[in-house]
């Protein structure tokens, strides 16, 4: 295919689109609608995402230190924690400071009065960059000479990672279906152009022009649809987002919730966007006209 072609071939997969009219915005709509759900299934997942990492951080491993050692031993044990790969944060917490937090906690100052922060033991607070990895970071922290014992919310750290597998899982599912879907339809909506356009496509075929000369009219149909719909699916997708977080965060109830805002998914959204756009549209396109180039 030559380099002069290109003008024509792009002239005629434009016209495609308004020839037919109501088969195009059939197509374009679905192709919209299909990747609206889709980006709004990838936001929340995102959000999960991030809720579940700050609920992760609250869920603190705790290393105690063995009575025997001196202050200063004890706080030399805090760079062998921080070294191990998986620990993001620990803090050194006293046996005063221990004693101080655990009577405020409970806020019964009678009902400790003979407790000493002696009897106590030095430790450190300890945050997890991924809790899938608590077992053995656990193991690596208990390894420390110094640590008496390590006590982590196992439990817990592995409902978070649950949940959040959970939910990335799902999203992705219901992306794959949803953008199947919209490839069927460009699919049909191209096959039934190429359908009513087949003997212009055997003549063609006769006079000696290429699979991909005839092919890349339709395929830039199928292109233009899938590119065009993600741009208007991106926008609606922004300004959904944007209101249904204001409505979210007027709720008493959900006022805790952090959510993102969508300038820091916009680049990820419109990536993906566009490639699944093109995708379907150029491989609808692509795919549709086969049956038609035997002849």
């Amino acid at each position: 295919m030559r380099i002069n072609n290109i003008p024509y071939l792009l002239k005629e997969g434009i016209r495609g689109l308004f020839a037919h009219g109501l088969q195009s915005a059939s197509a374009w709509a679905v192709t919209v609608f299909s990747l609206l759900i889709t980006g709004a299934f990838v936001c929340l997942a995102f959000n999960i995402n991030v809720m579940i990492d700050d609920l992760n951080k609250t869920n603190e491993v705790v290393v105690y230190v063995q009575d025997t050692l001196t202050d200063a031993e004890a706080k030399s044990i805090g760079t062998q924690i921080s070294n191990i790969p998986n620990v993001q944060n620990r803090t050194f917490v006293t046996r005063e400071q221990a004693l101080k937090e655990f009577i405020e906690k409970n806020g019964d100052k009678d009902a400790f009065a003979g407790v000493e922060a002696s009897d106590l033991r030095h430790r450190y607070v300890v945050t997890l960059e991924d809790n899938h990895m608590i077992h053995e970071t656990v193991k690596q922290l208990e390894a420390i000479q110094g640590v008496d014992k390590v006590s982590a919310a196992f439990e817990l750290a592995e409902g978070f990672s649950t949940i959040k597998d959970i939910v990335v899982a799902a999203s992705l599912f219901i992306a794959a279906v949803l953008l199947f879907v919209t490839f069927i339809i460009i699919f049909n909506t191209v096959r039934l152009a190429t359908h009513e356009r087949k003997e212009e496509i055997a003549i063609m075929k006769m006079v000696g022009a290429t699979n991909g000369f005839i092919r890349c009219p339709f395929v830039v149909e199928g292109m233009t649809l899938g590119l065009t719909g993600a741009m208007a699916a991106l926008g609606a997708e922004w300004v959904l987002y944007d209101a249904a977080v204001k409505k979210l965060q007027e709720m008493d109830t959900l006022k805790m919730l952090h959510f993102v805002p969508f300038k820091e998914l916009l680049v990820m959204l419109a990536a993906i966007f566009a490639a699944a756009g093109l995708f379907v549209g150029i491989v609808g396109g692509w795919v549709s006209i086969r049956k038609f180039l035997k002849v």
